[in-house]
């Protein structure tokens, strides 16, 4: 589990979420463009919560790791979402033109 801070509140996910949402949350804003993503934390009361983190250039995130006993919240499709837009964001910069040449896109395109 890892303690996600966004906007001085802290709540606790699973790691492969938080490392995910820190992954692209670095896309997002390398490219200057906004998403919004909802994982399922527990809250600073310990109680499960679904929380929608508004992700773009201005974002301040920070994972940090915790020591706890309690099992990770279902994140399942929140990590496929992420991990497929994170798919889709490596291919567009794997393009390739129409003779099937690799293009050498700068990592801002």
């Amino acid at each position: 589990m890892k303690h996600v801070t966004y906007a001085e509140k802290s709540v606790l996910t699973g790691t492969r979420v938080a490392d995910l949402l820190m992954q692209y949350a670095t896309e997002l804003a390398g490219r200057g463009v906004s998403n919004n993503v909802s994982v399922r934390v527990l809250g600073p009361d310990g109680n499960d919560a679904d929380a929608t983190f508004l992700l773009g250039p201005a974002t301040t995130l920070m994972n940090e790791s915790a020591t706890t006993e309690l099992p990770d919240p279902d994140n399942a499709d929140a990590e496929r979402y992420l991990a497929d837009r994170l798919d889709e964001m490596s291919r567009s910069h794997n393009a390739t033109s129409s003779a099937g040449e690799a293009l050498d896109l700068p990592s801002d395109y």
